[in-house]
């Protein structure tokens, strides 16, 4: 052995299986940037040939400046703050761990002349090793999945992504990767390094190098059981230990309840609604209506699924009757009852709105309205001599560019009440969803049975079910991603903790105490650490995923207000216990089996 530093490959090698976490987690962090910037750079090569290809001359540099590209990058440099904290956190955490089971080995080569810039150089490099094997896995997982997504938008999702690269690669998104990959673990490992050279060989060889403080009283088992006591002491003794595995569970709080802003951002850039046509029939600048008729027409027709038809009337006189009364004009759509129907299957009806009455021939109507409608449901509107109630009300207004209502209101009836109000039975739009084997043809002869008199419209290549998917698809995968390395790491965090202390555990049953007892202390421990960084998440967690949906949403979309996430709240929460619970398994077993006096002696 030429040099100290030849240790840094065996000790690999001999700690493989505890270092399986660590590598993980320099793996996750490199695929998770990799992946995000590589499919970004995808994405902005497929919009720049898509605009070149309209305007004939634009940069990269364009993309980049423009209002949405300042945005997104924005976005993207957050996450990538995220995802480097979070590995920070979580690498330094099973480092610190290592280093505290492996005190002695440090006090012997202290003892044999190693200095403690020596040490320090020796844990930084023994951290670097690890990168030798974590990042190349971590950019080729990052570059196959990007290449997998892209080829899924491409051939599965098809239109609008028919142009994106499908083998390409990003090389910002590979430096990015490295770049995290390295400093990550250099940030992490730079606190254990300088905790592995302050031991000193004397106290490092007789093994009493994993608490040199002087305790002064006695965990206090006043309001719990002792070995409850015991563990909640373990857990926050060392303030730096705890520091870190509560930031590493915090942080995975934090990534998850920031990615799952995503999900709302695509379900307002890509609404899904069930009453969405593939046709559309107007009656346009004719004055002419479109007919009752026309409708059961094209209902009988191959390849039509269902049609359904709404009609209007505009600025029609009313007077509201709430908490004031007022008199105003309002517009009045009726919807067949499929397209009432899907108003619930959407869930764009507020809290307390009861659409069943508002079926049939009825005195009660559905509002438009906005976070500054003053109308409520049970507000009485007067038109002519008809007296009409609001039995619920839209979370925003449909028929508006910016989903405002600005002070207008717009009823939704039944086509029996449309009817009864006005005396009108001509439609003015007609939609039509296609079966989902309908051809060309259908198609064709629908537009020949409108004629010329009416605005036919082709919507079928609007259609974002595919794209909205795929989007779908790649958030749902990284939150999973997040949540299972998040249960790994408290599992993988909470085993060397113990292993760190498996000689206070071996004493304590050697003067009496039972396993039950050491489970339950185990138990305690790692709930401490789950409670605490479940406090620092959502304390943190919350603000950020505010923010993060008042950029991409409200911006864009005024009407969409920020509500409590409750349900990623509650799905990562019950992670967080879940993978607390579990954690205490492997320790427990591993106590269970193993003699006192093997625990004393444990190295």
């Amino acid at each position: 052995m030429r040099s100290y530093l030849s240790l840094v490959p065996i000790s690999a090698k001999v700690h493989r299986r505890q270092n399986r976490m660590t590598l993980l987690c320099i793996i996750f962090a490199v695929f998770m940037v990799t992946a995000v910037f590589s499919m970004a750079e995808m994405g902005m090569r497929m919009e720049q040939a898509r605009l070149m290809e309209k305007h004939g001359n634009l940069s990269f540099l364009d993309l980049i400046g423009s209002a949405m590209g300042q945005s997104l990058l924005g976005i993207a440099v957050v996450l990538f703050l995220l995802i480097l904290l979070a590995g920070v956190l979580m690498i330094s955490s099973s480092i610190n761990s290592s280093v505290a089971q492996r005190t002695k080995f440090f006090g012997m080569m202290r003892c044999i002349g190693m200095s403690r810039q020596q040490i320090i150089r020796f844990v930084r490099l023994e951290a670097l090793n690890w990168c030798k094997a974590a990042i190349p896995i971590g950019l080729a997982g990052g570059v196959v999945i990007t290449w997998g997504l892209c080829a899924v938008l491409r051939f599965l999702v098809g239109k609008e992504f028919s142009t994106i690269p499908l083998f390409g690669v990003s090389l910002f998104g590979i430096i990015c990767g490295i770049f995290v990959g390295i400093i990550t673990v250099l940030i992490a490992a730079s606190s254990p390094a300088k905790r592995a050279s302050k031991v000193s060989p004397v106290t490092a060889v007789s093994g009493n190098a994993e608490d040199k403080k002087t305790i002064h009283h006695s965990a206090s088992g006043r309001f719990v059981r002792i070995e409850t006591a015991l563990g909640i002491h373990h857990a926050v003794s060392s303030k730096k230990n705890l520091i870190l595995m509560t930031g590493s569970f915090a942080l995975s709080i934090i990534l998850f309840l920031s990615f799952s802003v995503m999900i709302r951002f695509v379900n307002y850039l890509m609404p899904q609604s069930a009453a969405a046509s593939d046709l559309d029939i107007s009656s346009g600048d004719s004055s002419k209506a479109i007919s009752a008729d026309l409708i059961e027409k094209i209902q009988a027709m191959p390849g039509v699924k269902v049609v359904y038809g709404r009609r209007s009337d505009f600025d029609v006189s009313a007077v509201w009757q709430g908490k004031t009364s007022y008199s105003d004009s309002l517009d009045l759509i009726s919807y067949d009852d499929f397209d009432l129907k899907c108003l619930k299957t959407d869930g764009v009806l507020k809290s307390g709105s009861d659409l069943s009455k508002v079926y049939g021939d009825s005195r009660y109507v559905l509002a438009t309205s906005d976070q500054d409608s003053l109308w409520k449901i049970g507000d009485h509107i007067q038109i002519g001599e008809e007296s009409l109630e609001i039995a619920g009300l839209l979370k925003y207004d449909p028929f508006s560019s910016n989903g405002l209502t600005e002070g207008k209101m717009t009823l939704i009836t039944s086509s029996e009440t449309f009817v009864r109000l006005t005396g009108t039975t001509e439609y003015s739009l007609v939609m039509i969803q296609l079966t989902s084997d309908a051809t060309d043809e259908n198609v064709r002869a629908i537009q020949l049975a409108v004629g010329d008199e009416y605005s036919f419209h082709d919507q079928r290549e609007q259609r974002t079910a595919g794209t909205y998917a795929a989007f779908v698809f790649c958030v749902y995968s990284f939150l999973a991603i997040i949540a299972l390395v998040t249960v790994l790491n408290i599992i993988n965090s909470l085993s060397m903790s113990v292993s760190a202390r498996i000689k206070q555990y071996g004493a304590m049953r050697a003067v009496g105490m039972d396993e039950r007892q050491l489970i339950k202390m185990i138990a305690a421990e790692a709930f401490t650490y789950a409670f605490w960084g479940c406090a620092a998440g959502v304390i943190v967690g919350l603000p950020l995923n505010k923010w993060l949906y008042e950029i991409l949403i409200t911006e864009h979309f005024p009407y969409a207000l920020w509500h409590l996430p409750l349900t990623s709240l509650i799905v990562i929460l019950l992670m967080v216990f879940f993978a607390a619970a579990s954690a205490v398994y492997g320790p427990a077993k591993r106590i269970r089996s193993m003699a006192v006096t093997a625990a004393i002696n444990e190295l």
